[in-house]
């Protein structure tokens, strides 16, 4: 129910624009977001390097509609890529980059329809494509982020396109999604690199599992799917039980033959403690000025970060 009022929330213009100018909000994207330039995503990934970390930017942004945005954030990727070979950061896929399918167009053509069409797919998958060239140019890995329902058949069908050509492309999945465990195991392929994550977006009842509780069982039944399969399992989660699982079943696969994956400023301790195990951890690091749908998805997943963000708003008036 959380979940649902923040999300409804999110949708309205006003709350967007009361919490972006509340100085409270900012102070809470802090913790999650690494500041607006790529010069910030470039030095936090630095230090997460030195720190024995492995990385993944997102350039902020998604749900665009116009095709100059497209084309602008398609550019941001290539120009942060070129940044991070120059440092050195993105050898054997130190540091690779996740992209929104809607951020590059997916929805171009699209308006007032449920979801994206022909057009729209196309441009999202030629501009994606731009940027798994400069990923490839610079040692690097490209993952194409899951959005919500709507989006996932499309963002499947691009991935598939890519990996074709390049098959170091990386696919995300939702364990929310009633679908997800019949897609985990059509992708659960020799090398193949998919990212399995809980899911932050507020779905119907008829496409996800409504309770947290099946949301748990819907992650362990693909997690066991993917470490016993022949692929690269990415495993984002910040829960101990499904961060002890999956140290359980990676007792049976080849050293390096998967990684966590965890938010940057979310359990930072526990990322350093699994790194200096051994095992390959690996921080999702979201930059840039767009960072309002993030922050609520954030807020909604953990009941903590709001009532942190609401004390703040209280501090400030």
């Amino acid at each position: 129910m959380l979940r649902r009022a923040l999300m409804a929330a999110a949708a309205s213009e006003w709350v967007r624009k009361a919490v972006t100018g509340t100085p409270a909000a900012r102070a809470v994207v802090d913790q999650y977001v690494a500041g607006e330039s790529s010069e910030d995503a470039v030095a936090v990934a630095r230090a997460l390097r030195a720190a024995g970390l492995l990385v993944t930017l997102d350039y902020l942004g998604e749900d665009t509609t116009d095709a100059q945005r497209a084309a602008a954030t398609t550019a941001q990727y290539v120009h942060l890529l070129g940044k991070l070979a120059a440092e050195g950061l993105t050898e054997d896929g130190a540091v690779e980059v996740s992209v929104k399918p809607t951020a590059v167009g997916l929805l171009l053509g699209a308006e007032g329809e449920p979801g994206p069409n022909a057009v729209g797919e196309r441009v999202a998958t030629e501009h994606l494509e731009r940027i798994v060239t400069a990923a490839l140019d610079a040692g690097t890995t490209v993952t194409i982020d899951a959005e919500d329902h709507t989006t996932a058949d499309a963002a499947l069908r691009i991935a598939g396109s890519l990996r074709s050509r390049f098959p170091s492309v990386g696919t995300v999945l939702q364990a929310a999604l009633r679908r997800t465990e019949a897609d985990v195991r059509a992708l659960a392929t020799p090398g193949t690199r998919v990212r399995l994550c809980k899911g932050a977006y507020a779905e119907p009842a008829a496409e996800a599992f409504g309770t947290r509780h099946d949301v748990d069982k819907s992650f362990a039944r693909c997690l066991r799917v993917l470490m016993t399969g022949p692929g690269y399992p990415m495993v984002a989660t910040h829960d101990p039980r499904l961060i002890d699982i999956t140290r359980s079943l990676g007792f049976a696969r080849p050293a390096g033959s998967f990684e966590y994956q965890m938010l940057h400023g979310v359990r930072p301790d526990e990322q350093r403690r699994l790194a200096a195990s051994g095992a390959k951890v690996r921080v999702y690091v979201p930059y840039g000025g767009d960072w309002y749908p993030y922050l609520v998805r954030r807020l909604a997943e953990r009941p903590a970060n709001l009532a942190l963000f609401l004390r703040s708003l209280g501090s400030k008036s």
